[in-house]
C-alpha cells in the first residue's frame, strides 16, 4: 500500500479535515498503542497501520479500500 493511498482512505473515512486529527490523536492498541503518526516515523508498514485503524475505529467493511472513482463522483 502506497502512503498516498492511506491517506485517501483516511480522508474517505474521516473526512478531509478529520483525517490528520485522528492520525495525531488517536491512539492504536493494535500497533502498541502509537499515533499513525508515530508508527509512520518509526517506519511501521503503511499496510499494518491501516489495518490497525480498520480494527481500532471500527471502519466499516465497504470502507477497507478506497471507492470505484466512478462512484467518488456521484
Amino acid at each position: 500500500m502506497r502512503l498516498s493511498e492511506f491517506w485517501a482512505l483516511m480522508e474517505q473515512e474521516f473526512g478531509s479535515g478529520y483525517a490528520g486529527v485522528v492520525a495525531r490523536t488517536q491512539t492504536l492498541g493494535s500497533i502498541g498503542g502509537r499515533t499513525v503518526h508515530e508508527a509512520l516515523e518509526e517506519g511501521v508498514p503503511v499496510r499494518t497501520i491501516w489495518e490497525a485503524v480498520v480494527r481500532d475505529t471500527d471502519v466499516p467493511p465497504h470502507h477497507h479500500w478506497l471507492a470505484d472513482p466512478e462512484d467518488r463522483r456521484a
